[in-house]
């Protein structure tokens, strides 16, 4: 849907993507919420979203149910060109072992730009300072599964060294698909208000609450609204986009960038790319959200 309020009709399988990218004159996509994890935490994120989806009585088939070999496979067939290895803790201790294994997988993966995460506890500033010196360029912070406040006196100090470094962080702090604790533009707004010079890129365009995290963006220079499942039928059906925002939409297009979630997505990989193309906001817009937003805020 456009601007002027019609619906653009756009199908793609993953088979189409390649040459889809190639057309709009990009060399592929860069998707900045893609997430690889040790194979055990990867099995237990899947093991969560099955229960929930039965506990909800709704269907989640995870699309990319694979093997690290065969989902590194699959992200070079669509076309995907950079992605990160978002991973998070839902306890402590767990986040500096989580990196070693981040920075280790991106060594051995082309493409893969160095990740790295935190939670609320004694050494966090300094595993966090540690991950940056070993090159990690994207920061992921789960606000929902990690359950904590993100203005929690033990995270001002990582906050500051990360708007320093100008190193984004992709921040699940958004309401959807469930409320946390911490989650809504509040927490995280106070958090940029002391801090505004992080380059915080707000996960899902911050679902449900977009036109909140979208006056985010239009606040804070250096926010950006990552793409994860807006848009696409599966969104659209629980937290519709707000059309007589998507002007604002089209305007912020040097802030969206595109995320994805995958492999952990209901849904065919084309599914989002065909979702923001459908949006009909014009072919530079979507040249800017797929590839060449995310490649400056990766590099820096």
């Amino acid at each position: 849907m456009g601007p002027g309020g019609r619906v653009k009709t756009v199908e793609l399988t993953d088979a189409d993507l390649p040459a889809y990218f190639a057309a709009l004159g990009i060399p592929g996509a860069v998707d900045v919420h893609v997430h690889f994890m040790p194979d055990r935490v990867m099995r237990k994120v899947w093991a969560y979203f099955d229960a929930q989806a039965a506990s909800a009585g709704q269907d989640w088939p995870i699309a990319y149910r694979f093997d690290e070999a065969r989902r590194l496979e699959i992200l070079r067939e669509l076309g995907v060109v950079s992605f990160p290895s978002l991973l998070y803790p839902h306890k402590p201790d767990m986040a500096a072992w989580l990196n070693d294994w981040a920075r280790d997988f991106a060594r051995r993966t082309p493409g893969c730009v160095p990740t790295a995460t935190f939670f609320p506890e004694p050494g966090v500033a300094a595993y966090t300072e540690k991950a940056l010196v070993e090159g990690a360029r994207i920061v992921k912070a789960h606000l929902q599964v990690g359950g904590y406040d993100p203005r929690d006196a033990l995270l001002d100090p990582v906050w500051g060294l990360l708007a320093e470094a100008r190193v984004p962080v992709v921040c699940h702090c958004g309401d959807g698909p469930q409320p946390g604790a911490y989650t809504g533009p509040g927490p995280i707004g106070e958090v940029l208000a002391r801090h505004p010079d992080l380059t915080l890129v707000i996960a899902h365009c911050g679902m449900p609450d977009y036109a909140a995290f979208l006056d985010l963006a239009g606040r804070y220079r250096r926010v950006r609204l990552d793409t994860t499942m807006a848009f696409t039928d599966f969104a659209q059906a629980r937290s519709p986009f707000p059309a007589q925002r998507l002007g604002q939409l089209a305007d912020l297009g040097d802030r969206i960038v595109l995320g994805t979630d995958f492999p952990n997505i209901p849904h065919p990989y084309a599914h989002q790319i065909a979702a923001l193309a459908r949006l009909d906001l014009g072919d530079a817009w979507l040249r800017a959200v797929l590839h060449d937003n995310g490649r400056a805020l990766v590099s820096g």
